[in-house]
Formats: structure tokens, sequence, C-alpha cells
């Protein structure tokens, strides 16, 4: 049986979810009274959450990824298709609208606590790689595509086969790399750590810190940790919202330049309120880009594939590293009713390529509002109402300064190593796969690579060891997958793909 730890602080007993006994025959948990239908369709009180806990991880959750907003207008607005680019106000809408309505479904349909908006993998696929070779509509119409293939693959049963049939020490390993990878970004996006210098990562631009907006992450962390550290309530929401007072004051007081933040400065917009514009809207051309006026078949199917495997693999191994955090998984790593998030998560490319925001992926920053005491799809449905407002408050977006979000980042992958303790780190066959895969994430800045590294070095290990059978005919598909995903550029050489 799998624990599920209340929140710091509190006195509640623990509850369990099901998963099987020694004998191999699941057992049912111990059914709490419920308080009413909200707690009954989403088991609150069952997976050991409150409404409040609920709430407070709903909106951090929000806060911690609100930065999508203005980040995905700008990657894709920045695309030039002919001399055609995209209008920003309709940007901001299709981002806020495709995370809405996708994470209002993982929320009332999956019934996890993880929140889903554009993809900054797959919106930087779409500008760099599709877009100079077809008209947005295309570019669009391939997204929908990609998202389709994913839904085949759920609803095909081989998608959760393939992540339940990873070994359960890889899947730790996942939530570790996870971990390291968001604590990484939660550096580098608030100027903590930077790249570009003499060295590969430095402490500042030139191995010191500078500037006021890194004092304000800084400052948000402590307040954090040492929240957590008392077991106070909501430690990461109060913290965030003590961080964005304070860069408030130092950036009235110190009247810091704009381009210093990361994002937009800290200031109250002139007007809060902005009309949404729904333009973009059904300007899609699904197959457009494998025509002669587009980018080729061969071509538009590699763009395909490439789409496919980042919002495959990265998915899998966020719900995979949340959900295990959140103590949604049982004994061997599987969760309950895991099909159902991710069709949600699959239909979520092809939300997004129909609404033009690009295609959608479960966000690693849904482990803020796990970190909160989030354990049900009701967080989701907040932080999609969020979004929803978004729609007509959309200036209100930058509120949060990166750089105070970023510290909640921190944190998070703080907890998240704490899976460490469950991998045995004397077993070379699972200790080097882990360590690949903990490590590949941050220093390849891609979650599929991580994943990618760990399940090849498994199969090969095993292999060497004449131990092939064991990991399993999925393990060995995914295996000669992954041997094609780092063969990519090779490949498409040969091909003529360029």
């Amino acid at each position: 049986m799998t624990r599920i730890p209340t929140e710091p602080g509190t006195t509640e007993s623990p509850t369990t979810v099901d998963g099987p006994d020694e004998a191999g025959t699941p057992t049912p948990p111990p059914t709490p009274a419920t308080r009413n239908a909200l707690d009954a369709y989403f088991k609150i009180s069952a997976r050991g959450s409150t409404f409040g806990n609920e709430i407070r991880g709903g909106l951090t959750t929000f806060m911690a990824m609100a930065y999508i907003v203005l980040l995905n207008p700008l990657i894709l607005s920045g695309a030039d298709v002919t001399g055609v680019k995209l209008d920003h106000a309709q940007l901001t809408t299709a981002t806020a609208l495709a995370a809405a309505v996708t994470t209002i479904l993982m929320g009332v349909v999956g019934n996890v606590p993880l929140a889903v908006a554009a993809g900054l993998s797959v919106s930087g696929a779409v500008s760099a790689l599709v877009v100079p070779h077809t008209t947005w509509a295309q570019a669009f119409g391939l997204c929908v595509i990609y998202g389709l293939l994913i839904v085949l693959l759920v609803l095909s049963g081989l998608r959760e086969k393939i992540m339940n049939g990873i070994p359960l020490p890889l899947k730790h390993a996942i939530t570790i790399g996870i971990g390291l990878f968001v604590s990484l970004i939660g550096l580098h996006k608030a100027g903590f750590v930077q790249s570009g210098g003499p060295t590969l990562v430095s402490l500042g631009p030139e191995g010191e810190l500078a500037g006021w907006p890194v004092v304000c992450f800084a400052v948000t962390l402590l307040i954090i940790f040492v929240l957590l550290a008392r077991n106070v309530r909501g430690a990461i929401l109060i913290g965030i919202t003590a961080g964005t007072v304070f860069a408030f004051i130092v950036n009235a007081v110190g009247h810091i330049p704009g381009k210093s933040w990361g994002s937009a400065p800290p200031v109250w917009p002139g007007s809060p309120v902005a009309a949404p514009n729904f333009g973009l809207f059904g300007h899609v051309d699904l197959f457009g880009a494998f025509g002669s006026k587009g980018m080729g078949a061969i071509s538009a199917s590699v763009a395909v594939f490439t789409l496919v495997l980042a919002g495959f693999f990265d998915a899998m191994a966020t719900i995979i590293g949340v959900g295990t955090e959140a103590g949604l998984a049982d004994k061997q790593g599987r969760m309950p009713g895991l099909s159902k998030a991710l069709l949600i998560d699959g239909s979520g490319g092809a939300i997004g390529g129909l609404v033009g925001a690009s295609g959608q992926t479960v966000f690693v920053e849904s482990a803020t509002g796990v970190g909160e005491g989030a354990r049900t799809g009701l967080a989701s449905v907040v932080t999609g109402g969020v979004f929803v407002l978004m729609l007509f408050f959309s200036p209100l977006a930058g509120i949060v300064p990166v750089e105070v979000a970023s510290a909640a980042l921190v944190v998070i992958g703080s907890m998240m190593m704490s899976q460490a303790r469950h991998i045995d780190w004397a077993d070379r066959d699972v200790a080097i796969p882990a360590f690949l895969t903990c490590t590949m994430m941050p220093f390849t800045y891609s979650i599929t690579a991580g994943v990618a590294a760990g399940v090849i070095s498994y199969t090969v290990i095993k292999a060497g060891k004449g131990q092939w059978r064991e990991p399993g005919p999925l393990m060995w598909i995914l295996t000669a997958v992954f041997v094609l995903y780092f063969a990519l550029t090779p490949v498409k050489e040969w091909l003529g793909v360029h």
C-alpha cells in the first residue's frame, strides 16, 4: 500500500491508495466519510487532502506557470512565415484558452493535480523547425496531427503499457531527474545560474550575482524554506506572495531598468482588463504541410515524429514524477486512472493546434501545487479557472516576477530528491541507468533525453550480462525508438531532410 502524507503541520492520519497486497491481490483502502458531492467526486478526503489544500495548490501551480501566457506568444510571434507574423493579442488569448480547457479537463476527467499548457519544447520546435517551411495554418495542423497520434497510442493502451513497463528504479530516477531539471530551470530563470560565459554555467553572469531581481529570488527562496522548516501551511504560496510584494517595493524604490527583470518588471498594469481576441481559433490546415506547398511528405513526417517524441515522453516523465511525489502511485509505481490523464494530455496537442497555441503538455510546475498539498483534480480545476480569468485579465499574468516564481521550482526540486532513498545505488544494474536518467535531464535540458539515456543503458547492461529477456519487449522497443531519437540528425541528413 502507498501512503499519502498529510500536509506538514496537520494531525490527520495518512491514507492509502489502491495497491496490491503481498499476494498481488488489489486491496481497497478504507473509505473515509465524504463531506459532500464535490468531495466524493474528486476523492478529496479519500486521498488525505482538504479543500484548502486543493485551492492553495491550484493557485500556487498557476503562479508558478503564469509566465506561459507571456512567453508562448513571444516564442510564436517572433517566428516569421513569408512575411506574416502572428498577432500577439491573438496568441495571448489562444495560450490562455488552451491552457484553461485542457487543465480543467485534466481535473474533471483525469482527477489528478496536473496542469496543462503550451509546451515550450513544442512551441520552440514549431517556430524553429516547422514554420520556416509552412504556413501558420499548416504548422498548427501538424500540432493537431501529433496530438491525435498520441491519443491513438492512449486508446490502444500502448502508452499506459509503456509507462507501467518501465522498471520502478527508473521511475524513481525520473522523479529525481525532474527535480534536478526544475531546480536548474528555476535557478536559470532567476539569473542565479547563467550560461554563455567562460564556463558552461556560472554563478551569475560572470561568476558573481548581480542585480536586485536575483536578490528577490534569494529572499523568496529563503522565506519558503524557513516556512517549510516551521511546517507552515501554504508555505510556497505565502512565499511567492511575500516575494512579489518585496519585488514591488524594490522596483519602486530602486527604479530598476525593465530589461533587468526576466520577464516584465513588477508594476501594476495601467489597465488590468483586456478583451480576448479569438482570431486564431480554427486557423488550421490539417494536411497542407505534407503537400508541395508545404514541407513535403518526408519533412512533415519527421517533424510530426519529433513533436510526438517531445510530447509523449516529456509528459510521461512529468506524470510519473509529479504523480509519485503526490503519493498517487502504488508500490509498483502505477497510477490508478492513468489512462484518463494520458488521454487528456494527448488531446492537448490537438486542442492547442485547433485554438492556435501550439501543442499542450503537462507542466512540471504542477509539482509546486503538489508541494502545497494538492492531491486531486480539484486543484487543476482551480488552476484552469484562473487561466479562464486571464482571458479577460491578461495584463495581470506578469504581476509575479519570473524571479519570484522561480524560487518555487527550486523548492520543489529539493522535495523531489527524496525519491533517491528508493534506489539501490549498490546495484549497478539499476544505479547506472538511474544516474544517467537523473543527470541527463538537467545537463541536456531535456526530459526526453534523460528518459532515453536511462532506458538504453538499462537494456544494454542487461543484455551485456546475458539477461536480455529481463527488460521485456516494450523496453527493447523503447530502446530502438530512443536510438533513433539520438540519431535523428544523421537520419535526416541521410534522407535529405533539412
